[in-house]
């Protein structure tokens, strides 16, 4: 009889325990995740009465690759651009909870009596919650198109990224076992060094490749590719001292970027199920059901302090954003949960044999208990909310309108804001590069000419004309190229108090580059004659090739803008709106009744309470339809009302069918936005139909703040007064043309 290997067994079995447990849980319609834990419950060493699982090494290297998988997953729909639109509401509202639930479960754990590690990484594993829960929950319970939903989707963004950074700083000080200042700052320098020096890398090399090899990329091709691709940058990272996990994200986040995104994450989906799969089922196997009765009273004290923690942290961190009171309980108790990155930090402790044997098992507990808790939760939150507005005092409700209406709408941005946002992103982006091709070629490049090219002196000029070639484009654009030319014009015009700072920053600049140089040849000669006369030489060759500098370093740019702006995004972080308005999208069905009838006909405004902002007929784009417009078949509708008045209205879209497009993000430049009106404004002592904003700005005006008075969809002879808030719905382009 042939003898079949253990681990080819062990395999059989996890898969065939967790194709049973999934079924189950998929008829009962719970997450597939605690299928998959169950499974590892059963077949591992603390359950006799199924076969077990022999080889436990094997199995937790098969879980280390589906952690590998699983980042990369997630990475491919994080996507750096997509962070950077998250918005400042989602991102405040995610750092606060952060922070709020490290400290929190810090705390938690020592009044607990645990070890000092143990309540470090309590705080970690509370502080982030589960996108795939969140992202299950709202697809069954239908809620993917409420206001709150936009901010979920924004935290969940921005939790994404921090949890790396918490692994590594949890890495650091499990390494160091003490609270040094000087090396967590160190970690985080080294961190975003490398982050910034991948991406800019990453984003410049990997989809001009996958551009140029097209032709011979079918499907088979493309997937080894990708693996192939996240595998290096796992080599890479643990290289130089990360995980192999944040390799795998950052990979995953470059592919973001590019056009085969959405091929990629299709072609790959079934080997991070696999992997992933088998990572679960090995959660569940290191769960001892002993642990679990006997730190019972920590698992439900821990879940509550989740569950009440993260509403306080959650909501209270939108309310500071801005958010309407509702909006923000919303959010608190969509995010009342924990799960994937919680297994992994909780993981990342026993491997690195810091944290004790039970925090694992109860991780794993509190996850299970709050992921059947979170759809009830989201469920019955406008309840908590209707009961909430009972018990707070009138005052406190109107003070919290009062901010969330004050943070929105137009912010004017200074020259000078303009002009140090450009210095810094120029300063650092041009700095990364030049310190990675220093260390590049210093620790490889010298070595390689000096052993096999030229030894000696030789072998050190050479050296140096290459690595100054390298870094000269670089070079010339963190110190010569104008930046921002339009506000530094205005800031220069100003001759009494800008001239002196506009003058100090182009001289550090200049300094900054001449000390990049003189880092390179101080390497190679000490005599400071040399570096001098070296610099000397570099300085007047940048100004002698200026030109051609300035042409080789924008065709650079041009391609690495190309790559970065080649993927349309799929969505967009939507505008924080006021009250509980919010845009949708809608798509007229065939079957609609809406089908040839005009706007004026149909009255939707009238009937709903919603306007229309913007209909896209295939390539024609008609924002702020007319009333005789018509709609027909496929039309794509974009309209602002509550989550109430959009919920009534989308029948009458759908027909018999449901074909809501349930994007709810807003597109082509449409946005909700407010004028102030002065006595000096253009529409002050105007009526709504002779101010030409329908004109000027393609917009309707959907609301008016007058005082304390509130007035949604005024009529057309309304007359602008001083101080009137309008809130239009339009082209924010040519809305910000109106504020000139």
């Amino acid at each position: 009889m042939t003898h079949l290997p253990v681990l080819i067994t062990d395999l059989g079995l996890i898969l065939a325990a967790g194709g049973i447990t999934t079924i189950i849980f998929k008829k009962i319609k719970q997450p597939l995740v605690l299928g998959y834990i169950l499974a590892g419950l059963l077949v591992g060493p603390h359950f006799k009465f199924v076969p077990t699982v022999s080889d436990n090494a094997n199995i937790t290297i098969w879980a280390e690759i589906g952690v590998i998988f699983l980042l990369f997953s997630l990475g491919l729909e994080f996507s750096f651009k997509k962070l950077v639109k998250v918005g400042g509401s989602s991102s405040i509202t995610a750092l606060v909870e952060i922070i709020g639930m490290s400290i929190i479960g810090y705390f938690a754990g020592k009044l607990m009596g645990w070890q000092t590690m143990d309540s470090i990484f309590l705080g970690a594993v509370l502080s982030v919650s589960s996108t795939t829960i969140i992202i299950r929950a709202f697809e069954e319970l239908g809620v993917k198109h409420k206001k709150f939903a936009n901010l979920v989707f924004g935290a969940l963004i921005v939790e994404d990224l921090a949890a790396i950074l918490i692994m590594v700083l949890l890495t650091t000080l499990a390494v160091s076992q003490q609270f040094a200042g000087a090396e967590m700052f160190s970690s985080i320098l080294k961190l975003g060094f490398f982050l910034v020096l991948w991406f800019l890398g990453g984003i410049f090399i990997i989809p001009t490749f996958l551009k140029y090899t097209k032709k011979l990329m079918n499907d088979e091709t493309l997937l080894v590719v990708s693996l192939a691709l996240c595998l290096s940058m796992v080599l890479l990272a643990v290289k130089v001292g990360f995980s192999a996990a944040l390799g795998a994200f950052i990979m995953g986040s470059i592919l973001a970027e590019t056009t085969f995104a959405e091929k990629i994450e299709h072609l790959t989906k079934s080997v991070k199920d696999l992997f992933g799969a088998i990572f679960f089922v090995s959660v569940g196997m290191l769960i001892d059901p002993n642990i679990l009765l006997q730190y019972w009273q920590p698992v439900l004290i821990i879940t509550a302090v989740t569950i009440v923690g993260k509403l306080i942290t959650t909501g209270g961190g939108a309310l500071i954003s801005g958010q309407p009171l509702k909006t923000s309980v919303q959010t608190g108790m969509s995010l009342t949960q924990i799960g994937e990155f919680s297994f992994i930090i909780a993981t990342l402790g026993l491997t690195l044999k810091v944290t004790s044997d039970f925090l694992y098992p109860i991780t794993v507990a509190v996850s299970a208990i709050t992921t059947f808790t979170t759809p009830y939760l989201i469920k019955y939150s406008e309840n908590f909310y209707n009961a909430l507005t009972k018990i707070l005092p009138a005052k406190w409700l109107r003070g919290i309108d009062k901010y969330s209406s004050s943070t929105e709408g137009i912010t004017t941005t200074s020259d000078w804001k303009i002009l140090l946002k450009s210095y810094l992103i120029n300063l650092v982006a041009h700095s990364v590069i030049l310190a990675g091709i220093i260390l590049l070629s210093t620790k490889y490049l010298y070595p390689f000419i000096n052993n096999n090219i030229a030894d000696g002196n030789k072998g050190i000029i050479i050296s140096l004309i290459l690595i100054l070639f390298l870094m000269s484009p670089f070079l010339w654009a963190l110190s010569i190229r104008r930046i921002s030319r339009k506000a530094y014009s205005h800031l220069w015009l100003n001759k009494k108090y800008t001239r002196g700072p506009l003058v100090a920053f182009e001289l550090f600049r200049i300094a900054l580059a001449i000390l990049f140089v003189s880092v390179v040849i101080v390497q190679f000669y000490d005599t400071w004659i040399a570096v001098a006369t070296a610099i000397i030489l570099i300085v007047g060759g940048m100004i002698i090739f200026n030109q051609r500098l300035q042409r080789f370093y924008e065709r650079m740019e041009s391609r690495f803008l190309g790559n970065l702006n080649a993927r349309e995004e799929a969505s967009k972080q939507p505008e924080i709106l006021p009250w509980d308005t919010h845009l949708l999208e809608l798509t007229v069905a065939p079957e609609s009744e809406m089908v040839g009838q005009t706007l004026i006909d149909l009255s939707i405004r009238e009937k709903y309470g919603i306007n229309i902002a913007l209909i896209e007929r295939g390539k024609i784009m008609i924002p702020t339809p007319k009333p005789t417009e018509r709609l027909y078949p496929n039309d794509k509708v974009l309209v602002i009302g509550t989550d109430d008045q959009l919920s009534s209205v989308k029948p009458l879209f759908e027909g018999s069918g449901i074909t809501v497009d349930e994007n709810i993000f807003p597109k082509h430049d449409m946005a909700l936005q407010k004028i102030v009106v002065n006595s000096k404004s253009p529409v002050y002592g105007q009526s709504i139909r002779n101010s030409g904003i329908r004109e000027k700005t393609q917009g309707l005006v959907v609301g008016i703040e007058r005082k304390d008075q509130r007035i949604l969809n005024p009529p057309s002879d309304f007359v602008f007064d001083n101080e009137d808030i309008v809130w239009v719905v339009g082209n924010n382009k040519k809305i910000a043309e109106l504020l000139k």
